[in-house]
């Protein structure tokens, strides 16, 4: 594709990348990513991946911008307060980056929508911060065979991980069979979680996807990225795919999506923002 002169300028810094290149841009700005949530994670995922310049980035998120999501989700601001976040998130990402088209869906994901929705992405981000979603999200991307990044923190402790069992690699319910019980695990309400940890993981799933997208460098699928800020210490261990998965094993018993009870932090329940 021919570029003008603004975006020679505004990629520069990629386009100089042996590994990225003019043929590498072109393909980022040819990319569709969907991203769950623009929350802790989903926030430094968007800003990265519109500014490197991926074409087309579709959101979802049913929540609004509150006074105690500004300590993590850095792509809003005060004056948004009760603003549905996917509409905060879109304007900030028009005023970085006019090239990048936003897809805003403002409500959240069931088993009756999903599907739909991902099927002509690349790639899918899940930024989400509780199990039932997560599980959705991966059956959804199994059975629509895409490319699933996903990341999640805990107080100080952060996970990165790539999933493709459409390439006979791990799928989520490899490593996380089912949901753990709800109220087995607090929300961030209840236990809190560093504000820049968001930054940290979300980063790095920017960076895997960004990867994805041009087909460079050792994707992170089979394994399991582990970070403890305390101790600022990166630990990657081997995801094997099991035999008996109930979803991308050789007897699978999950022939649909399932849509568990809701255990949410930023996934909230319906409320007056999402219904207007």
């Amino acid at each position: 594709m021919d570029f003008t002169e603004e975006q020679i300028e505004r990629y520069s810094r990629h386009i100089i990348l042996p590994e990225v290149g003019g043929k590498g841009q072109a393909k980022l700005l040819k990319g569709r990513v969907f991203v769950l949530g623009a929350g802790g994670l989903g926030s430094p995922s968007l800003l990265y991946l519109a500014a490197a310049g991926v074409g087309t980035i579709g959101i979802a998120d049913g929540d609004c911008v509150d006074l105690s999501n500004l300590q993590r989700q850095v792509i809003h601001n005060t004056e948004r307060i009760g603003k549905p976040k996917v509409l905060s998130a879109k304007e900030t990402i028009n005023a970085l980056n006019p090239d990048v088209n936003v897809v805003a869906h403002h409500g959240r994901l069931t088993v009756d929508n999903i599907r739909e929705i991902i099927r002509d992405y690349d790639v899918v981000l899940d930024g989400s911060d509780n199990f039932p979603t997560r599980f959705l999200m991966n059956d959804a991307a199994f059975f629509e065979q895409k490319t699933l990044v996903s990341g999640s923190m805990f107080r100080f402790d952060g996970q990165v991980a790539v999933f493709k069992p459409a390439k006979g690699l791990p799928c989520y319910r490899c490593l996380y069979p089912e949901p753990p019980p709800k109220g087995l695990v607090p929300s961030c309400q209840e236990a809190g979680v560093l504000g820049a940890l968001a930054g940290v993981i979300g980063v790095l799933q920017a960076v895997e996807t960004v990867k994805e997208i041009l087909g460079i460098g050792d994707s992170l699928a089979g394994h399991l990225l582990i970070f403890d800020a305390l101790k600022m210490a990166f630990r990657k261990v081997k995801v094997r795919k099991d035999p008996e998965c109930a979803l991308c094993g050789e007897n699978a018993t999950i022939k649909e999506l399932v849509q568990y009870e809701e255990q949410a932090c930023e996934f909230r329940a319906p409320s007056a923002c999402e219904r207007s």
